[in-house]
């Protein structure tokens, strides 16, 4: 088994009587991309500030690369690249600049700097923005830039919140492939995301978060094994049919979902239910069978009520 990286028991926060994170209990180790996938609110952001010592606990216990957090916080932020949410970029200066100038934080020279710039410039695509000022920059770009300033000090441990959030389809591919070869080359991942695609696509091992609480903990895969059937035949009916017909959708298994424009029948045979609702007398104007997806477990597990 890989060295434990993180450990995390009854952790907890609290900000006065609301409490954020808790007693929840994790580990992720050397190599692995590992994931909190959850609403807003569900505790994620909270406990990644905690394990990026920028945010005290306030119960439990966590080591992060074998020091505490609460005690240690220079010396972990010193191995520690981070990601935030916020395009926090100085936008006057130029791509290399913002990077050089991230560099010296860590006290490296600057011929050391401007190697890793050089490379990193390289791996997030972006040599010919090397004297572009960031406010020229797409949004995909700067999302880039940001990734490339967190290696900056080739960190034991990459900490990325909610990395492509705002980002168009293309952007958040690029990125992705991007994340995909530091995970290649060992480099240990710790992501928040709410994008399910996102999370399938990049971690090894995630939790599910809720309301401060781990609900689930697994792979992708095995989350979606054990939470949901093997397929989803969606059934669309205009609005008022689907009213007079929901008691019969119902009916047809033990797990269905009646939504404002369609109902969603979880079954492990796709085309048997296909078949078996045309047997009911059931017309919907669309049927589409599809196989569970982890935004299935997610919605199961969370709702489907939105979170402020």
């Amino acid at each position: 088994m890989a060295e434990i990286l993180i450990r995390g028991t009854n952790l907890e926060k609290k900000f006065g009587d609301f409490v954020a994170v808790n007693g929840i209990d994790f580990e992720v180790r050397q190599g692995e991309s590992f994931g909190f996938l959850g609403p807003n609110g569900a505790g994620k952001t909270s406990t990644m500030k905690m394990i990026g010592a920028v945010s005290p606990i306030s119960g439990g216990s966590l080591s992060v690369l074998g020091l505490d957090p609460m005690t240690d916080g220079p010396r972990l932020r010193s191995r520690l690249g981070v990601v935030p949410q916020e395009n926090n970029l100085d936008e006057e200066l130029t791509v290399s600049d913002n990077l050089m100038m991230y560099g010296r934080y860590f006290d490296l020279d600057r011929p050391t700097i401007k190697e890793r710039v050089d490379e990193l410039l390289e791996f997030v695509q972006l040599e010919d923005k090397r004297d572009a000022k960031v406010n020229a920059l797409s949004g995909g770009m700067k999302r880039r830039v940001i990734i490339a300033r967190g290696l900056i000090n080739n960190p034991d441990l990459y900490i990325l919140d909610e990395p492509t959030t705002g980002l168009d389809p293309q952007a958040r591919h690029v990125l992705w492939d991007r994340l995909y070869r530091l995970k290649q080359r060992g480099v240990t991942l710790i992501i928040t995301t709410h994008y399910m695609d996102e999370a399938e696509q990049l971690c090894d091992r995630l939790v599910v978060m809720d309301k401060g609480n781990i609900v689930a903990e697994g792979s992708p895969r095995q989350l979606i094994e054990t939470y949901t059937p093997r397929d989803v035949v969606e059934l669309r009916f205009p609005v008022d049919v689907l009213d007079q017909v929901a008691d019969t959708v119902r009916g047809l298994t033990d797990h269905t979902e009646i939504l404002a424009d369609r109902a969603l029948v979880y079954t492990d045979d796709a085309d048997r239910m296909a078949a078996l609702v045309h047997e009911r007398g059931l017309e919907p104007e669309t049927l589409l069978a599809r196989r569970s997806t982890l935004e299935d477990v997610f919605l199961r597990l969370t709702g489907r009520t939105l979170v402020d």
